[in-house]
């Protein structure tokens, strides 16, 4: 297995942000988005990372940019490093398989979140009140039941922290009703279209989070798109409403750090050499699972 790339150094290009997982360098009118291998947990950024996580978030991205792009265009420009400039391509070692070459868009603030069944802080809310977003929904629901139909359901986008939901209309004031109307209508249309082919491999997609922004006056789909990281895929032979279900993530990040009694804050333990091998293989399992192929080696 790989060492883990935790962090990228291309000194040549100016570096824009560092996120959670993702290094994004500026190019003038492009971005270098590189998906790295870190991972956090409970919002903190643990000191070692997945093999071969972002590498799945970037194919896996590309994937879904292609089956998506005749209903919303998307950021992409290229994730071939034989086709970036040449200062990037002098570091293909750290770049192959995981980056993509982006236009620069401004991205709308808030996260535009599409449930198809009743989990996590939507679930919360439902058992509180009955309502998703302050959207009622059907008496009766369990946890983890399929919803009568995908909701819309936006959240704030929080820097530190978790996001907040919010409701259609205050997503509405914030965006304009235009723009609002656009994104819900083509976050739909996305979560459709991912959702169908992924019940044909086998996944569920219970809810997922998409990132639009503004380039040169069209409005586009950023960022990453239908990964793990962003999305709960449930294996579908072991469906079962009525309690929380097994998912293609880094819940076994989150159940070693429960199980060592960690107070949740910075800084964060060593994970050990099982917790990591079992979360490369479920990044690993949900990539080959939905595109149906292989992931790509790794350069030497």
């Amino acid at each position: 297995m790989a060492e883990p790339l935790l962090q990228t150094d291309i000194p040549d290009v100016p570096l824009l942000a560092r996120g959670k997982v993702r290094d994004i360098y500026d190019l003038g009118d492009r971005l270098l988005i590189v998906a790295t291998d870190r991972i956090s947990a409970f919002d903190v950024v643990m000191p070692n990372g997945i093999p071969d996580k972002g590498r799945v978030l970037t194919q896996m991205s590309l994937f879904w940019f292609d089956l998506t792009r005749e209903l919303v265009e998307n950021h992409l420009i290229t994730a071939e490093v034989d086709e970036y400039p040449a200062e990037l391509r002098a570091h293909a070692d750290q770049l192959a398989g995981r980056s993509m070459l982006v236009r620069k868009a401004e991205v709308l603030p808030i996260e535009c979140v599409v449930r198809g069944y009743l989990a996590g802080s939507g679930w919360k809310e439902y058992r509180a009140g009955g309502t998703v977003c302050g959207i009622a929904l059907p008496a009766g629901l369990r946890e983890s039941d399929k919803l009568p139909a995908p909701l819309f359901t936006p959240s704030t986008k929080a820097e530190e922290g978790h996001d907040e939901n919010i409701s259609p209309e205050r997503a509405a004031e914030m965006l304009g009703e235009d723009t609002y109307r656009r994104v819900e209508q083509a976050s739909l249309a996305v979560y459709r279209r991912a959702a169908d082919h992924a019940r044909s491999r086998g996944i569920i997609i219970a809810d997922t989070k998409f990132e639009f922004g503004w380039s040169e006056g069209r409005l586009m789909l950023v960022d990453e798109v239908l990964t793990p990281d962003s999305s709960r895929f449930w294996p579908a032979d072991e469906y079962e409403p009525g309690r929380s279900q097994k998912s293609f993530d880094k819940q076994p990040v989150r159940d070693y750090l429960e199980s060592i009694g960690w107070n949740k804050r910075p800084p964060a333990p060593e994970l050990p050499p099982e917790v990591v091998e079992g979360t490369t293989r479920r990044y690993r399992e949900a990539y080959r699972l939905l595109t149906g192929r292989k992931l790509p080696a790794a350069p030497e």
